[in-house]
């Protein structure tokens, strides 16, 4: 077995804190990687505190996560020892399902494999990578760029790939008019892809104080949406609108904004169901839909953008001693726009 240490919730009500584990021996499909750099993601939080139920303790959250190739199994080619690559949400899938075989793993039929708080197909509960290394089958292994730097990329593998697979899913581009829906760790993420493609981006925010950061990450228009009289000069005219606001807030202000036929994607995740006004559908043949992260293969095309574009997260990095203060900041949206881990602060005492 391989010797892990890294910071763990013990229950729900507790704050994280060192512990040590063990991982599996690298079987032949297996990447060992030394974990450089970790984001701490807001699902962490509800994770660890139970909020989403069927919690598995001891739990060390992580699925941002960064660092370098130490060993590799019998049959892995595509990595080689001290190459710096990514792990994102999942680490496993069953393969073998129409989703899987699509080359979108996220949707597995029977269940993909979260890096973090999940029974593996060997038996074991997964462990994320708030830890200094972790064991990975190397289909769930992504290289990463040199031209990136790796504290801003840990971010990509949830909140860049959150927001990046449903832009490309729907074919966002030039000549199309996309709206973001909040500005925190997902939002200024979508924000800066769909500037990217060659959107023209409106900002939606509750907050005036965001409206200098979001022109400077390339918000053509910045849109205040209690602002009823501003809101109402946007009707009937986005092609689509993403929506990263996981707090509990009314769509429907939103979906009239939309052309005929235009789509809404939510990927932020509401502790509590939306009420729909059906007439905001109906009468413009508009789309409701969702996402979540993205396939291998679409995660890897994602990095290589980023790369292309030197796009990465605004990021604040921290030590792993200050996890618990990072948690609570979080939570009262005070960091801009994601805190990572830098995996090196494991070492001191």
């Amino acid at each position: 077995m391989i010797q892990s240490h890294g910071y763990a919730a013990q229950k729900s009500t507790t704050p994280l804190a060192p512990f040590s584990f063990s991982r599996r021996e690298p079987k032949e499909r297996d990447v060992v990687i030394e974990i450089e750099f970790c984001g701490v993601c807001h699902s962490d939080i509800h994770a660890t505190r139970d909020e989403w139920g069927n919690a598995i303790y001891p739990m060390v959250p992580g699925h941002e996560i960064i660092g370098r190739v130490t060993a590799v199994g019998s049959s892995v080619s595509r990595f080689k020892l001290g190459q710096r690559v990514a792990v994102g949400v999942i680490i496993d899938s069953c393969r073998t399902c129409p989703s899987c075989k699509s080359n979108e793993e996220q949707y597995c039929e029977v269940g993909a494999t979260l890096t973090y708080g999940a029974k593996d197909r060997y038996g074991d509960i997964t462990q994320g990578g708030y830890s200094n290394n972790i064991v990975v089958d190397d289909h769930f292994v992504h290289a990463l760029s040199s031209k990136l730097d790796p504290a801003g990329a840990a971010p990509l593998l949830c909140a860049g790939i959150t927001t990046y697979s449903p832009l490309r899913h729907w074919k966002v581009g030039p000549g199309q008019k996309v709206g973001v829906v909040g500005l925190g760790g997902l939002g200024h993420m979508g924000l800066k892809f769909a500037h990217a493609l060659g959107a023209h981006v409106v900002q939606f925010t509750t907050s005036e104080s965001k409206i200098t950061d979001a022109k400077r990450l390339g918000a053509d228009e910045v849109v205040i949406s209690k602002d009823a009289a501003a809101m109402k000069k946007e009707q009937n005219s986005f092609d689509f609108i993403l929506d990263t606001v996981s707090a509990v807030h009314d769509l429907n202000a939103y979906l009239s904004l939309l052309k005929r036929d235009a789509i809404y994607c939510q990927v932020g995740l509401p502790d509590k169901p939306p009420t729909i006004v059906m007439g905001n559908l109906l009468f413009k043949r508009r789309a409701l839909s969702g996402s979540i992260i993205g396939g291998m293969v679409e995660t890897q095309q994602m990095l290589d953008y980023c790369a292309e574009h030197n796009i990465v997260s605004d990021v604040e990095t921290i030590p792993i001693q200050k996890i618990n203060e990072a948690f609570e900041r979080v939570v009262k949206a005070d960091v801009k726009y994601r805190f990572v881990i830098d995996m090196a602060s494991l070492k001191n005492k």
